[in-house]
């Protein structure tokens, strides 16, 4: 048997908690900063109290969806904090690192947590991979790359990988799983070597790397934008 505290004080805290811990089935936390007692002292006034199954669902959800929450800002921070670093960074005014950064703001994809530029221009791809390999550290075995080709050009598939990794001096085992069409343009077949080599899409999924290129072209151009805190994120590839 729990017997409450003899100072008067403490006896209304304790038997507040008990009928809060019993009626309302609240967590011994929430009842500790309602009383201004520690959860240990609320422990030991409530634990012979069973809460009823709905409650203790309750306080379950709520835990988990304070866990989610918890966890969402220590990414944004992080995200933020990445931001920051690109800002400083573009105070430098590195030629490479500007023209990386505003490239990938005209052509990059705008996702959370991968650094993606998907095109047909050999140079321009070329300059991107340049870009973070020069301004980021990334080594050649981290890029992935991806080709959307058709294969009514008379080019094997083999050869268009080729002159792509030979272009962008990379691994073959930085290839992923290609979207291949036969014809350029119909199932006619019409209008040819247009585009001999297919589109390009290359990638680093490094959420540090994307949200420094966020913080610095904000920083080049004046301007805010919250948004790319929270952007859709991309899925980050399987190797």
């Amino acid at each position: 048997m729990f017997a409450p505290p003899s100072r008067p004080r403490k006896a209304r805290e304790y038997a507040e908690a008990r009928r809060l811990r019993r009626e309302q089935g609240l967590p011994m936390k929430v009842i500790a900063k309602r009383l201004g007692v520690s959860p240990g002292t609320v422990h030991n006034w409530t634990a012979d109290i069973e809460i009823a199954a709905e409650h203790e669902q309750r306080n379950m959800r709520r835990s988990r969806s304070a866990a989610v929450d918890t966890w969402i800002e220590k990414g944004r921070a992080r995200r933020r904090r990445f931001q920051a670093e690109g800002r400083l960074r573009a105070q430098n005014g590195e030629p490479l690192h500007l023209a990386g950064c505003m490239l990938y703001w005209a052509e990059g994809s705008k996702g959370r947590n991968c650094a993606v530029l998907a095109n047909s221009d050999v140079n321009m791809i070329r300059f991107f991979r340049r870009f973070l390999a020069d301004c980021f550290g990334v080594p050649s075995d981290r890029f992935v790359m991806r080709l959307n080709v058709y294969l009514g050009n008379g080019m094997p598939i083999d050869a268009i990988e080729e002159h792509w990794l030979d272009a962008l001096e990379l691994p073959r085992s930085v290839i992923r799983k290609h979207s291949i069409n036969h014809f350029p343009t119909s199932s006619s077949g019409r209008k040819r070597n247009r585009l001999p080599y297919g589109v390009c899409t290359l990638a680093v999924c490094d959420t540090r790397i994307v949200q420094h290129i966020y913080g610095a072209i904000q920083e080049y151009a004046e301007f805010d934008e919250p948004r790319w805190l929270d952007c859709n994120p991309v899925k980050r590839s399987t190797p």
